[in-house]
């Protein structure tokens, strides 16, 4: 496993302790981002568009403004990951009860099959991959950064923002 120098001193400080939780975690983002392409190479299809299919794989059927407000993007940039994935007969849209114009985005068999292939992938790697990283600290990482997501989504941060413009 490559090691990385440790560049951030030990600190009892909350608030500059969560600035290097951020920088790690934004160097993190780009590191997976080139990591899913190197894994997914057989696939032509971008980041989003296999975000999309991972998010109704394991939330069921949404529709694109949900999707859109859950990733902080726009709903037009979601129409348009969503059009190109209907081209390509990963998804269908379905009425949806609750919203006449609405409709909801739902995985096809294939786009199931295209999930279920990726994720053999990424579990045989992840699998194989030696680390001596133990379960307990990935499962304290993987709470940590839900709730730092839960965090920035919230109405305190939205006032602290308003405020500091």
């Amino acid at each position: 496993m490559t090691k990385f120098k440790n560049t951030y001193p030990k600190e009892d400080d909350e608030a500059l302790l969560m600035q290097y939780l951020f920088d790690e975690t934004v160097a993190l983002f780009h590191r997976l981002r080139v990591t899913a392409e190197q894994v997914h190479h057989r696939q032509e299809m971008s980041a989003g568009g296999r975000g999309i299919l991972k998010d109704l794989a394991r939330n069921g059927a949404q529709t694109v403004p949900q999707m859109a407000r859950t990733r902080f993007v726009s709903r037009q940039h979601i129409q348009t990951l969503v059009n190109l994935l209907i081209d390509e007969g990963y998804v269908e849209l379905l009425d949806n009860p609750a919203h006449k114009s609405s409709h909801l985005v739902s995985l096809t068999a294939t786009g199931k099959n295209l999930i279920e292939e990726m994720n053999l992938r990424e579990t045989k790697l992840l699998t194989a991959l030696e680390t001596d990283i133990d379960l307990e600290d990935l499962q304290t990482t993987v709470q940590v950064l839900q709730q730092m997501r839960q965090l920035l989504a919230s109405k305190q941060w939205q006032q602290l923002l308003e405020t500091n413009k």
